[in-house]
């Protein structure tokens, strides 16, 4: 596990890993959630709705976005403060999301990391834009 410090940390900096979207995922996400929208789990409904299908729940592809916060960059003991998301396209069971985190701004007197965190689908599209706030563990 990383756990990089703000003297460590750099604009540019990025990190990145793909994660595979699967049902079962999906599923353990609904039950931990306990968002049982139909949207998700029921694809008789999903059918029914402009998606043509299930879509994955948009916060599974934000506990991703939380994973490499606490797992890569900046790593082990990083404050999470603020996520900000905006779910530009749906994610499809089956599909493999690249999680790319790039620190885009340093607060060094408040020591604390911008991070703009995006998702794209297997297609090159991306899925999510977002942004964090994080005070990374210090030293």
């Amino acid at each position: 596990m990383k756990s990089l410090s703000m003297k460590e940390l750099s604009v540019g900096l990025r990190a990145e890993k793909e994660f595979l979207v699967t049902e079962e995922t999906g599923a353990a996400f609904a039950e931990i959630s306990q968002d049982k929208n139909p949207l998700h789990l029921d694809e008789e409904y999903a059918a029914q709705t402009r998606f043509g299908r299930r879509i994955a729940h948009g916060m599974l592809a934000g506990s991703y976005i939380s994973a490499m916060i606490g797992m890569e960059l900046p790593g082990e003991g990083a404050v999470y403060m603020k996520q900000e998301l905006t779910f530009l396209k749906p994610v499809y069971y089956g599909d493999t999301l690249r999680v790319e985190i790039v620190v885009s701004k340093l607060q060094t007197e408040k020591k604390r990391a911008v991070l703009s965190t995006n998702c794209y689908n297997q297609r090159g599209e991306q899925v999510v834009a977002g942004s964090a706030l994080v005070k990374p563990k210090e030293k």
